[in-house]
């Protein structure tokens, strides 16, 4: 077992068995994996030749690779490619070059057009939600497999509608095709997917299902804001990009930054579960590390003194994890410029007061939670690898994001508001991450952090485009 220092003391973390397949054995199933995905691109790269820059064909033999690399790494994600390119393909074949035809074939109509799959896609989103939770109260096995079968089929379908919905595009014309990566309706579709994709890794990797109650909230919060602005502002229909987004940056740009808004929201989840848990688990039973968090020690204390002094401080600690977490759903109120009491009075107070009442139940059987939940070091490692890995990527994407600027307006940073906060959510985690490398931060203090993250990235992600101006200023509520 390697140690690892948690505020200056050390746990342990029980050896987890890998499930990624090593780099340097491969199966039959890879090689054909391999082989299908090649044939696809090579497909698709003679279908739209026409209509693809030498820049773009580089970015096909790049995803190709990608996902090859990808599929071998984890093999669950084999299959998913398989299947949504099935389907996807189908769509288009019942398509057959009419998009007229999306309103009359059945297929179409009830499943495979972009609207309809985004539909499936939210459903299933939903009803693994509710199994996860029910498997933290009733473990069971077959709930438990059958929550995350759902996830993985709300992950294909979510594919598949942007697959389709990109293929819908060039039918209306060719002026207006583009990758559909463009609007708020399209990346919520987008974040949806990453964030379900990195947890299903992780659950896949660790072994444990309890933790999709939890990271599965932030999807269908999403979820609740895709239909809500798909069913008020028609937001689904395909439009024409605007000049600044016509260019083929888009492509690696924005799908880089959704890796990392998708994992800093599992690492957020994580870091909420870890709380719980602290906050559910009594003294005796925490670990040293934790125990002197709270700057309590059993010597010169009786038990009964030391649970009565960490029950207060838990309650203040407990106020302030619902405040948080009822801030996440505060956020759509914060982002309309002009709220109305009929704006506020409809959807939006319904979606607030779940928020409230959902995170108040979550606290009050914190002690129920606490026993089910994976080990304080499982959870605090997956925060850390999901913020290392959203970090990585989100440089990458501010970098691109940088040379998409100088391409389209002449200079590499303009300090738009957008661009400011770019850089807030990166000094944010770059300092968590220099904290804990340098400094050891463990526990709960990251725990927090992590959380207070994801309103920090909430309003650079969604905020920044509706609340301020700016010249990333794209969208609107």
């Amino acid at each position: 077992m390697k140690p690892i220092s948690q505020n200056t003391q050390s746990i342990a973390i029980a050896p987890l068995e890998r499930t990624a397949t090593s780099w340097y054995r491969r199966s039959w199933g890879d090689v054909l994996f391999a082989l299908v995905v090649i044939a696809l691109g090579v497909y698709g790269g003679m279908k739209n030749h026409a209509l693809m820059d030498v820049y773009e064909e580089v970015i096909l033999v790049g995803t190709v690779l990608t996902v090859i690399a990808l599929g071998w790494f984890w093999r669950p994600l084999q299959w998913v490619t398989v299947v949504v390119a099935f389907l996807s393909l189908s769509a288009i074949a019942f398509y057959a070059g009419d998009l007229a035809r999306g309103d009359k074939v059945f297929w179409l109509k009830y499943m495979l057009a972009s609207q309809p799959a985004v539909l499936w896609m939210s459903v299933l989103f939903v009803l693994s939600t509710l199994l996860y939770w029910v498997n933290l109260f009733v473990p069971r096995e077959t709930i438990g497999w059958l929550a995350s079968r759902l996830a993985y089929a709300a992950l294909t379908l979510g594919l598949v509608a942007l697959m389709v919905r990109w293929h819908e595009s060039y039918l209306i014309g060719a002026d207006v095709g583009h990758i559909p990566v463009s609007n708020l309706y399209e990346v919520f579709i987008l974040f949806s997917l990453m964030t379900a994709a990195f947890y299903l890794y992780y659950e896949d990797h660790y072994r444990t299902r309890q933790l999709g109650a939890f990271v599965m909230i932030v999807v269908c919060a999403a979820v609740g804001f895709l239909l809500w602005y798909s069913v008020e502002r028609g937001a689904h229909e395909i439009k024409p990009l605007i000049p600044a987004l016509q260019s083929w940056w888009m492509k690696i740009h924005v799908p880089a930054n959704f890796v990392g808004y998708g994992t800093f929201s599992v690492a957020a989840m994580v870091g909420f579960a870890y709380l719980v848990k602290y906050l559910g688990t009594p003294l005796d039973r925490l670990p040293d590390g934790l125990r002197e968090h709270a700057n309590l020690s059993l010597q010169g204390l009786s038990v009964a003194d030391g649970e009565r002094i960490h029950r207060q401080k838990t309650r203040v600690l407990t106020l302030v994890l619902w405040v948080l977490g009822a801030m996440l759903f505060v956020v759509p109120l914060m982002f309309r410029p002009n709220v109305t009491a009929e704006y506020f009075s409809t959807y939006w107070l319904v979606y607030f007061g779940f928020g409230l009442i959902m995170v108040g139940v979550i606290l009050t059987v914190r002690h129920r939670l606490a026993s089910v939940l994976p080990d304080f070091a499982v959870l605090d490692d997956v925060m850390y690898k999901a913020i290392s890995v959203g970090f990585v990527f989100f440089t990458i994407a501010t970098i691109l994001g940088a040379l998409w600027a100088a391409d389209a307006w002449g200079k590499y940073w303009s300090w738009d508001n957008k661009e400011n906060w770019a850089l807030i959510v990166w000094l944010n985690y770059a300092a968590w991450l220099h904290l804990r490398l340098v400094k050891g931060l463990r526990g709960v203090y990251s725990a927090y952090w992590a959380l207070i993250g994801l309103l920090v990235t909430s309003f650079a992600f969604l905020g920044v485009n509706i609340f301020l101006s700016g010249l990333h200023s794209y969208g609107g509520i």
